[in-house]
């Protein structure tokens, strides 16, 4: 075998289960193009998989996945900027209305900004992905009586309304935006409870939507 006993095990589930029962609507994915309304920024965590969250079926959603699930700021260098280009094909290409930054609870992206002393610190390619966020760590607060798990939660919510505010740095999604052809949302997903909170960008606040 190629792959993992797992992968295998699973692929043979998905056959005879989602794809025999979806079996039409794979092949019209299959012979069309992907037509997703919805982005969503997501944290590369396994916990935390955002088809699993939304019960979203194949082509509802354009899902890009990153280490703390960051939108660093509109900077056309000539770099790799892998979630860049993923925001130019989902906005330009793809026309989505809808553009989601959704983070975690215990997100372990966010922990080692906090623990500038823990084992992802002195690594090739993760301490320099975080460091846009360093300065956002330090802006909140550590409020008296807050356990260090509140306190990263709210530093794992700064994170992701920095992110709203770096989607704004690029034109396109700040002009779409403009012209009400593109929203963009916030949210936070607590692994544990199964609870999603929703950033309401008015009140600068952070609500628990009913399931």
């Amino acid at each position: 075998m190629t792959l993992p006993a797992r992968l295998i095990e699973g692929y043979a589930n998905f056959r005879s289960g989602r794809y025999a029962a979806e079996t039409a609507r794979y092949r019209r994915l299959g012979e069309g193009q992907q037509k997703p309304t919805i982005m969503m920024i997501a944290c590369c965590d396994s916990r935390a998989a955002p088809e699993t969250i939304f019960d979203a079926g194949p082509g509802e959603i354009f899902v890009v996945r990153n280490v703390a699930n960051l939108v660093p700021p509109y900077s056309p260098d000539g770099g790799h900027h892998a979630t860049s280009a993923a925001l130019e094909f989902a906005v330009l290409s793809l026309g989505v209305s809808h553009i989601v930054v959704m983070g975690h609870g215990r997100c372990g992206g966010i922990r080692s900004v906090i623990d500038p002393a823990g084992p992802l610190t002195h690594t090739d390619f993760i301490g320099s992905w975080m460091r846009g966020i360093n300065d956002v760590a330090r802006s909140v607060a550590r409020g008296e009586g807050l356990s260090d798990a509140e306190h990263e939660r709210h530093i794992e919510r700064a994170s992701i309304e920095h992110s709203l505010a770096n989607l704004r740095t690029f034109p396109w999604i700040r002009t779409k935006e403009s012209r009400r052809q593109l929203a963009i949302h916030g949210a936070w997903f607590d692994i544990s409870m199964g609870e999603l909170h929703a950033f309401d960008e008015e009140q600068s606040a952070w609500d628990l939507i009913a399931g």
